[in-house]
């Protein structure tokens, strides 16, 4: 009996430190910037994930992560957002001061634009196609309070620009998610036919039949399978031949998208681990990535008039700069990698939280 408690104690404090080494806690106060009062009710969460909070009475906030990076995103009504990058260096006591949003400022910005007055009539399914996606799943993910969007066209721009009054609630009953997004903004350009849209996304599990979880389960790990974030994993980890991926260096000097396979992408000159086991990768340029595990959908390739004989989803990633990945496929600067191909066909629709782990 002893020795089975020993054993049950011994182990129990193995599962204790296993947990410790592969989290960490975020905590500190959100404040007025000048008042310097606690904001009570400010919402605090990572973006882009599952994990958020509330702040108490006395601003007050903690949220227990797993190893990784993150975006914290604090906002409160009438406070300008605030955003952050944080691990599990830089975590504790952190002190949020938020400053009152310009009123004034943003009635001069409304009244002199050039709203659409029927613009969600005019505009609405286009934006889905571009912000929802077109992919298969779509047909179960919608916005349930579209009436907050607001859009604007620029004649001399070509452009569309679509902004929201309040968080866009998006409920995707494909991958089983209700997702509150803080959109800031959306633009088109008809010239160029590239959308861009930045926003603060904050995932929430929704709850159903056993059975529904079940499709839900293997609903997610299809749209994991290929994605950005499979592939940012993949490449912090080794283990990307192995996971069905495969990268090709474009050849910049040449008009056509000439590629040659990349032997190595884990070459020491472009790939080296820190102490903090971040991954800096500084392969700079372009490279398609090819996932061959998986067959294209027949309505990408429909879409984009490619031959239906093709079998690797192919997508072509523009680096401008060094970047970083962390420990739970987090990387940065994100806004220095842009994508087109596959995953930007992919969209919203299909998209999973950064806590997201396939069983």
């Amino acid at each position: 009996m002893k020795t089975f408690l020993f054993f049950a104690v011994f182990a129990l404090s193995i599962q204790i430190a296993v947990s410790q080494t592969e989290h960490f806690l975020v905590n500190g106060k959100v404040l007025d910037t000048a008042t310097q009062q606690p904001l009570s009710g400010a919402s605090v969460f990572c973006q882009n994930t599952t994990l958020g909070v509330i702040t108490n009475s006395e601003g007050d906030f903690s949220i227990r992560l797993p190893k990784g990076g993150y975006e914290l995103v604090v906002s409160y009504t009438g406070y300008e957002t605030s955003q952050m990058h944080v691990n599990a260096a830089n975590a504790t006591d952190l002190r949020i001061a938020l400053k009152t949003r310009d009123k004034n400022l943003s009635e001069v910005t409304v009244s002199g634009s050039n709203e659409v007055a029927d613009g969600l009539i005019k505009y609405g399914k286009f934006f889905n196609e571009h912000f929802i996606g077109q992919t298969p799943g779509t047909a179960l993910c919608h916005i349930s309070n579209p009436e907050v969007l607001q859009f604007y066209f620029s004649k001399k721009r070509n452009r569309l620009k679509v902004k929201a009054k309040e968080d866009l609630i998006i409920i995707n009953n494909a991958l089983g998610y209700r997702i509150r997004y803080q959109l800031d903004s959306f633009s088109y350009d008809y010239a160029t036919h590239v959308s861009t849209y930045s926003g603060y996304p904050f995932y929430e599990e929704v709850d159903s039949t056993d059975a529904q979880k079940q499709q839900w389960k293997e609903n997610r790990m299809k749209a994991y399978s290929g994605s950005r974030l499979h592939f940012i994993r993949s490449w912090y980890d080794s283990t990307l031949e192995e996971e069905g991926f495969a990268l090709e260096w474009v050849d910049p000097r040449k008009k056509t998208l000439t590629s040659l396979p990349i032997a190595d992408p884990y070459d020491s000159a472009h790939y080296a681990v820190a102490e903090n086991n971040d991954v800096e990768i500084s392969w700079v340029g372009r490279l398609r990535v090819l996932y061959k595990n998986e067959m294209p959908e027949k309505s990408f390739l429909t879409q984009y008039k490619l031959p239906q004989y093709l079998k690797s989803q192919i997508t072509i990633l523009d680096i401008a700069d060094v970047f970083i990945i962390e420990q739970n496929g987090y990387f940065y600067e994100q806004a220095d990698i842009v994508n087109t191909g596959y995953w930007s066909w992919e969209k919203l629709a299909e998209s999973l939280p950064y806590d997201y782990n396939p069983e």
